[in-house]
Parts: structure tokens; sequence; C-alpha cells
């Protein structure tokens, strides 16, 4: 039952992250179970009739769902609880403890297995009984099926703690070594040695994103393809960022009536067809002409630089147009639409590769350190195509 994902839903226009699993589900008529997924949601919300954690304990408590096939053979007991190289049956209770963890993990707070880590290196910096008992509590916190996972080392698993809650001259899981106060030690020495090698990475990846925000960036920002039938609204939005907005560019010795425009008339051999494109009345009628022409040599290779010395045309040759490029801030920009290739678009099936999305952010980039070098002056290049302010 290993937790797959991610997934999503939208509430009131913000996504709520999602994970799931799959469960055995009893039919209504029949009685017959079958698998299902049972998906799991930031907010405590699941699916399967389950609706929350507290109706998942009901479902799991009257059998409306089952974590195995009801006839599945029980699972044969363990000869040596010490030698065991398996963890415990997951049973209802302790599945309720791993489904609150994944919430945990989904909202970015500490799970229940991080804060075992956590209280073990404590209780290694400073080993005194009152930590030793924090400890026990941690690792008894994690949902039993899971705690051999723990400390994510599946040559020890989790006997490391095993033997640090087991008292001097006592024999572990009873058939287990006899505790001395050398393993005490040695163990204490494990978690002491994992410390110093977290803080070593954790230094190391400092230095490598030295350049990374401190601060969260803006939400993501969705530029949606419409249509107005009364013509473009005067004032200036998130729409001008379409391609197909009527914004006269010139480029390459050419003058396009908007980005698509001149995107599908370069990617024609025939001059002839070229022209034709240049001439279409709107933007998505350029693009069905140019659809069924003869493509130019070379056009899948070309066609990302096209695209990018057109959009750059479009914003450094319209200032009010590069204003509503640039009050996106940091924003990551979804381009999403059903008129383009998903190469251009940013599609849910994550087929999608944005990359309108992705040339309009390194154009905005652009435009921002051109605005800070241009400073007093009254003009500014951005990667050859002239400015002005």
């Amino acid at each position: 039952m290993a937790w797959r994902g991610p997934t999503y839903r939208m509430v009131d226009g913000e996504r709520i992250d999602g994970v799931w699993c799959h469960i055995w589900r009893r039919a209504d008529f029949g009685g017959e179970y079958y698998v299902d997924d049972l998906v799991l949601y930031a907010d405590g919300s699941v699916s399967c009739g389950a609706k929350d954690l507290p109706g998942l304990q009901k479902h799991l408590d009257t059998g409306r769902l089952a974590l195995t096939p009801p006839d599945a053979p029980d699972r044969p007991d363990e000869e040596s609880e010490w030698r065991s190289r398996w963890g415990r049956p997951r049973t209802p209770e302790s599945f309720l403890l791993e489904v609150a963890d994944r919430v945990e993990e989904l909202n970015g707070r500490p799970t229940t297995a991080r804060r075992c880590w956590d209280t073990a290196e404590r209780y290694a910096r400073e080993p005194s009984e009152a930590n030793r008992e924090l400890l026990r509590a941690a690792y008894l916190a994690v949902p039993q099926h899971l705690r051999i996972f723990v400390l994510g080392d599946m040559d020890r698993q989790d006997r490391p703690l095993r033997i640090l809650l087991t008292d001097v001259g006592v024999h572990v899981d009873g058939d287990g070594p006899l505790v001395t106060a050398e393993m005490h030690e040695a163990q204490l020495e494990y978690f002491r040695r994992g410390e110093a090698a977290l803080a070593e990475a954790e230094r190391q990846r400092a230095a490598l994103h030295a350049d990374d925000p401190v601060t969260a960036g803006r939400a993501t920002i969705t530029s949606h393809q419409a249509v107005y039938p009364r013509g473009w609204p005067a004032e200036p939005d998130l729409f001008v960022l379409r391609n197909e907005f009527p914004a006269p560019i010139s480029y390459d010795d050419e003058t396009y009536p908007s980005v698509l425009h001149g995107y599908w008339a370069l990617s024609a051999a025939d001059p002839a067809d070229r022209a034709r494109i240049g001439e279409a009345p709107s933007g998505r009628e350029a693009q069905e002409v140019g659809s069924g022409v003869v493509r130019r040599d070379g056009w899948t290779g070309l066609r990302l630089a096209v695209m990018a010395g057109l959009l750059r045309a479009k914003f450094t040759q319209h200032p009010e147009l590069s204003a509503v490029l640039l009050g996106t801030e940091d924003a990551r920009i979804s381009y999403t639409g059903l008129s383009d290739s998903r190469f251009w678009l940013d599609a849910r099936d994550d087929r999608g590769r944005n990359w309108v999305g992705r040339l309009l952010e390194l154009v905005r980039s652009e435009l921002a350190l051109a605005q800070e070098t241009r400073g007093g002056q009254g003009t500014q290049d951005i990667q050859g195509v002239h400015i002005t302010e």
C-alpha cells in the first residue's frame, strides 16, 4: 500500500495537494470487495465515501474499507523479534496514524519519523534519562508497521533505537543481545555521526544554492485562452500575454500583426505562403493558414529561438505590454489553451512543456535587467532588440 502522487483538487481557486494509495472497498450490493483508490488531501479530506479522518476510521471499523483482501491468509508469526527483517503488520490503528503523517507531510510539517530522528539526535547530544524517555515516546508515536524504516537505514533498520530504549543488562526484544553500556555508547555515536553528516550536507546545499530566493515568490499566474466577441478590452491586462493578442511587431525586417502571425509565417518554406499568413485577419486565422503549408527545413530545431525573438520584440516594442509582464513579478506563468500544441502549453496531464510560459518568464527577466541597468540612459538593448524609454 505505497502512497503515490502527486494529485490535487481545486477549492475556491486554491490548490489542495494530495496523495493516494490502493485500498479494498466493499461493494454496496453483494458485499464483495474490490480495489479502489483512497485519495488523501492536505486539508484532511479523503475519498471512498469516508470524507474525513473520523469517517475513514468508521469505514475501517465497520469493514466498509479494508487494508487487505478479506480472504488473505494471515502472515505467519516471526520466530524471533530481534532477527526479523519485516515490519509489524499494518493494522487499522497504525494505518490511521500513517494517514495522519501523510497529512503533516502534505502541509510541510514534520512527520513522526522526522520528530523521532530529531529526538534521537537530541538524546545523542545530551544523553539524560529525561531525553531518553522523550525518545521512547517519539519512537512509539511512529506507526508500528513503519518503525523499521524510521532511520532510513535498511541494514540496521530501527535496531539502534531499540538498543537505546532497552536498559543495560536486559536482552533487546527479549531474544536479542544483552545490552551493555558500550552498546549504548555505540548507538549514541551512530546518531552523532548522522547529525554531523546532515550538517555537512546542509552546508554544501547552502553553498550550492546560495542564490536561491529567501522569501516565497508570487503564486502561479495562468494565462487563459479567451474569446472577446466585441473586441479586445482597451485596458491592458493579463490577456496581452497571449500570442494571438494584436500587437504589431517588427522582426527580421518584417512587420507582423501578432506573435502568431510572425511564428506561422516564419515557419513556412514558400515566401508566398509567408505573405498569406502575415495578411490573415487574426492570429488564429494565421495559425489555421500556416498549419497547412510546407514547413521550412529544420523548423523543429528553430522554432524555440523564433518564438523567443518574437516575444522579445513584442514586449520591447510595446511599453504598455511590457508593464503588464513586469507586473507579474517572479510568478511562474502557466500558459494554457486549446489551440496550440503541448510543446507550448501547460497541460494538465503533465505532458505540456509550457514553453510559451517559460519564454515569457525569460523575457520578463531580461526586461527587468534592462530596466535596472538603463537608469538615466535613454535606450538599452535586450538580446539585440532595441528599446526606447
